[in-house]
């Protein structure tokens, strides 16, 4: 698939636009408080656990130490880890792609427990509960 220069003349202005509202400047893994630490153009600094993020969860320390900033400052890399984030994403409390943060929704919803949740399993089980998977093949 070859990129035209129309649209990488478009990439570049939407890579501009995304830097001009902030970009990383500097990034680092404190390991007393186990947090990736991101320092913004703008002064402001962005902390989150790195358990909580795509690709860096259960990593050890060293190798969450070492962090590149993309060129543009919109991209953090663990190298060690092949683990990428997006600056803008995180700004927008994504710690990952959309796929693995639906998984990450997906898996806390079913882990909830509200009334309506344990009414419904209840009378599901007076039902006999649900059906047993039947042997295809």
């Amino acid at each position: 698939m070859a990129i035209t220069e129309r649209e990488l003349r478009r990439a570049e202005v939407r890579m501009e636009t995304q830097r001009q509202a902030s970009h990383a400047v500097s990034a680092r893994y404190d390991r007393r408080s186990s947090r990736i630490i991101v320092a913004l153009n703008t002064g402001v600094q962005i902390a989150f656990p790195a358990d909580l993020a795509e690709g860096l969860a259960g990593a050890e320390a060293a190798d969450l130490a070492q962090i590149e900033i993309s060129p543009a400052g919109l991209g953090l890399h663990w190298p060690r880890l092949d683990a990428d984030l997006y600056v803008p994403s995180l700004l927008q409390g994504m710690l990952g792609s959309k796929s693995w943060m639906a998984r990450q929704l997906g898996a806390a919803g079913g882990r909830a427990r509200s009334k309506a949740k344990t009414a419904a399993s209840r009378e599901n089980g007076r039902k006999g509960g649900r059906p047993r998977k039947t042997a295809q093949g």
